[in-house]
């Protein structure tokens, strides 16, 4: 049994009208002008604005790559449809990052930054009593992938992700 499948999911849903005006504000502030699509600069910009970080060179070479052509065939830049799509899948990781952190701090009742074995049995004995403590011992060695004995954040979060389509 991996973590995965009794972990949080992404979800998928639709994006409030509020949200997704504010992202069409945030384009076309960063279209300064008006040109239908955003540069890479523009992008890197449009970025912070809406989650705080600069973008790396690798994921905005990703993005301006992947987009929608603009209006005029070529590939200058993000087109609004193109933006609105990449920031609806980086609000989804989010969201689905943030849901992974919340399950490991219930799991961390101690307050270590990192989880144990007994740490493990405990939650799993709350979430489903009858699983055998072979299994629990099968899923936290699974976990801790340089067996120290800890599942830090990074390893808990790469179980919860493992065999999911990205």
């Amino acid at each position: 049994m991996f973590l995965s499948e009794a972990g949080a999911r992404p979800r998928t849903g639709e994006v409030s009208a509020s949200e997704r005006k504010k992202w069409v504000e945030v384009f076309k502030a960063c279209d300064e002008d008006n040109k239908g699509y955003l540069s890479r600069e523009d992008f890197k910009v449009a970025i912070v604005m809406l989650f705080g970080y600069k973008p790396s060179k690798i994921e905005a070479d990703a993005v301006m790559s992947s987009v929608n052509l603009n209006t005029s065939g070529n590939t200058k830049g993000v087109s609004l449809e193109g933006f609105l799509n990449v920031v609806k899948r980086k609000k989804e990781a989010q969201v689905y990052r943030n849901e992974i952190r919340h399950i490991f701090t219930a799991f961390d009742v101690h307050y270590r930054g990192f989880l144990t074995l007994e740490d493990f049995k405990r939650a799993f004995s709350q979430v489903a009593p009858k699983l055998p403590v072979r299994t629990v011992l099968e899923v936290f060695r699974e976990a801790d992938q340089d067996s120290d004995g800890h599942v830090s954040f990074r390893d808990f979060e790469y179980a919860m992700n493992y065999g999911q389509a990205k």
